[in-house]
């Protein structure tokens, strides 16, 4: 393993643990959709969700009021509300000490990134955020493509860590080994896309940290 990419949101930070409620709550019945299945949208770029959810279900709202929607919230969310995941600091120290290099690829864009690198005083290779390129996003492997070529390894060397199911798919399609990070026993996603599943943080460190060691 050359490489581990992270992704933000449901990984490094308890996102979407606020973005649920708040678009079950507050955004989908704004568009009629109260009873939409989450993993649906999970994971994709906001802008591709209001696109997603238009082409089908025909929501009928103004973009620039969904898309101001997002960036409202996510001001609050990653300003104030989020945590980073527990023992993040020391396993991202841990893989360095290895030599692997550390990725971020999110759906999320720049703004909302460098809120939560800025907060939490984290550094990584290299920032990927499929809102800043061409072409679609999650779950397509695009962005994890991109990844791989600005840290200069083979997708297969990868290790991706993503929760939804949009994110494990861009990243298997992308040729990497995709380890699904599981919310506790009540997260019900599935992941069966993934190489691995990691049901803790603790289990996620013994992972990488092992595949970062050669076992």
């Amino acid at each position: 393993m050359d490489a581990v990419c992270f992704d933000m949101d449901g990984v490094l930070v308890d996102s979407e643990d606020y973005w649920h409620p708040y678009e079950r709550e507050q955004l989908l019945p704004l568009v009629g959709l109260e009873d939409l299945d989450l993993d649906e949208i999970t994971g994709m770029n906001y802008r591709e969700i209001y696109d997603y959810l238009d082409a089908t279900y025909e929501i009928g709202t103004e973009r620039a009021e969904f898309l101001g929607w997002y960036e409202e919230t996510a001001t609050s969310i990653y300003g104030e509300e989020v945590a980073l995941l527990e023992g993040a600091d020391e396993l991202l120290a841990a893989l360095r000490e290895r030599g692997v290099t550390l990725a971020l690829v999110s759906s999320s864009p720049h703004d909302w990134i460098d809120t939560v690198l800025d907060r939490f005083d984290l550094e990584f290779d290299a920032v990927v955020s499929a809102d800043a390129l061409e072409g679609p996003g999650k779950p397509e492997s695009g962005v994890y493509e991109h990844a791989a070529e600005r840290i200069g390894v083979d997708p297969a060397d990868a290790v991706a860590v993503e929760d939804s199911v949009h994110g494990i798919e861009s990243a298997s399609r992308a040729g990497m080994h995709v380890v699904g990070f599981r919310h506790g026993a009540a997260d019900e996603t599935d992941r069966s896309r993934a190489d691995y599943v990691a049901d803790a943080p603790t289990d996620l460190r013994e992972h990488l940290l092992a595949r970062a060691d050669g076992e």
